[in-house]
């Protein structure tokens, strides 16, 4: 009994392995779609200028 115990242990690591191997390599494209399209919008504010309104505001204090 105490073999058989031993022959499962592998076993189960096995079927665990092949869960986590298919769960690893799942198709994960629909997600890339958004986050690309999110990035594009962070580098567009990036690129812009202040406000007018915050110009204005750092000008007035700073006199």
């Amino acid at each position: 009994m105490a073999s058989l115990a031993w022959l499962l242990i592998p076993l189960f690591a096995a079927i665990g392995a092949a869960i986590w191997g298919s769960w690893a390599a799942r198709d994960r494209t629909a997600g890339d779609i958004s986050e690309l399209a999110g990035y594009a919008r962070f580098r567009e504010a990036m690129g812009q200028s202040e406000p007018d309104a915050h110009r204005k505001k750092d000008t007035v204090d700073s006199v």
